[in-house]
């Protein structure tokens, strides 16, 4: 199993700018998906962005597409969720987690980091 730990989330005023960052530790991650998922306040848990390890390929839900953008440091085994342009309907608690790429589902999810934005 994948251990992970978010952080970077915090208060921002709209049109600002946040980076978030999950280290993963426990597991090489070259056989992994990465990605965030957010949770706002009386709403479900939703995908916002995913990377594959070994190719940095990347896909983004709709709504975040030309805002955020997902990468990943091979040598500190960190996730990053660079997230510009802020949108009140941003604010969440955001998610890391990893799954194997054979994997149906994200069986590793950090603890999670509150990202509020101000209109």
């Amino acid at each position: 199993q994948v251990q992970l730990v978010e952080s970077g989330g915090g208060l921002v005023q709209a049109g600002g700018s946040l980076r978030l960052s999950c280290g993963a530790s426990g597991r090489t991650l070259g056989s992994y998906v990465m990605a965030w998922f957010r949770q706002a306040p009386g709403k479900e848990r939703e995908f916002v962005a995913r990377i594959t390890w070994s190719d940095s390929n990347t896909y983004y839900k709709d709504s975040v597409k030309g805002r955020f953008t997902i990468s990943r440091d091979n040598a500190k085994n960190t996730v990053y969720l660079q997230m510009n342009s802020l949108k009140p309907e941003d604010t969440a608690v955001y998610y890391c987690a990893a799954r194997r790429l054979e994997a149906l589902s994200f069986g590793s999810w950090g603890q999670g980091t509150q990202v509020t934005v101000s209109s």
